[in-house]
């Protein structure tokens, strides 16, 4: 059964993943961003004699559930990361309650996801970075579409439905907000391991969570990053590698953000962003 640490792409995942993966899998709480074991959903092998065409959205929207309940055949707890909204597609879903035991959905204020958007995929305008994270059709990592070439399909809609569809999976649930995890780390990493305790009783030292905090720090992830590379770093047109770990807490909307964006943003998704705070 899976635990997804599920979230809207540059929303933090990534960060909670490392520090997760620092707790769970490493005895002196060091921090390797190329040696992640808490591992994403879907790659390549989930799909092995299931078929051969998941590069085909339409073969991925079929087969995503089947995948599941083929990793779950051991009856094993997994935490699995995820980008893929909470999708239905005709009699499809992309998971559901036989597979998965939790959700622990990482949201950030989307004035700064734009931001960090625009970086990650090369956007040359704010109106493009605007435009993506307001199609309710967005797919990345399509083969038919070689800009958004990461891997396989990932259906992630909308901020605003990514947002509003984990929380219609009938499975416990719980919201943590990127903004709280810079403020107050070791309270909101705290939230995360009592929700895992549900599941296994994991005998967490407060001591070795400040030890993972720290080595996760995003200077010391950057730092990593700048000397050996990140290998789920995206790379442009000719093959080099984007910048992953790029502004962390200094990514300020207010100042990077152009302003008549802003606003659009703050008007599509006025609901949402009202219901988390950020209004």
């Amino acid at each position: 059964m899976i635990v997804w640490l599920a979230s809207y792409p540059k929303s933090g995942n990534t960060w909670v993943r490392l520090f997760l993966n620092c707790l769970l899998y490493s005895k002196n709480c060091s921090v390797d961003i190329n040696k992640v074991y808490i591992r994403q959903f879907p790659l390549r092998k989930d799909f092995d004699q299931i078929t051969n065409n998941i590069d085909s959205v339409d073969d991925f929207i079929k087969n995503s559930l089947y995948s599941q309940t083929k990793i779950n055949l051991d009856n094993k707890i997994k935490i699995f990361k995820t980008h893929n909204a909470f999708w239905k597609s005709g009699n499809f879903n992309f998971t559901d309650i036989k597979n998965t035991l939790g959700v622990v959905y990482i949201v950030r204020d989307p004035r700064n996801v734009i931001t960090s958007v625009k970086n990650h995929y090369l956007f040359e305008s704010y109106q493009k970075s605007y435009d993506f994270m307001t199609n309710n059709r967005q797919i990345i990592g399509a083969k038919d579409d070689p800009k958004f070439e990461i891997d396989l399909p990932t259906i992630i809609s909308s901020w605003k439905n990514h947002y509003n569809s984990w929380k219609k999976l009938k499975v416990n649930y719980l919201l943590i907000k990127y903004e709280n995890l810079l403020k107050k780390p070791l309270e909101e990493f705290t939230k995360i391991v009592n929700f895992l305790n549900l599941y296994s009783e994991l005998n967490i030292k407060k001591e070795n969570m400040e030890g993972c905090i720290k080595n996760c720090d995003f200077l010391k992830l950057q730092s990593q990053e700048k000397r050996n590379g990140f290998r789920e770093s995206p790379v442009d047109k000719f093959g080099n590698s984007i910048k992953f770990f790029n502004l962390g807490n200094k990514n300020n909307w207010k100042q990077l953000a152009e302003t008549e964006i802003a606003a659009k943003l703050e008007e599509n998704f006025k609901d949402e962003m009202k219901e988390l705070g950020y209004l």
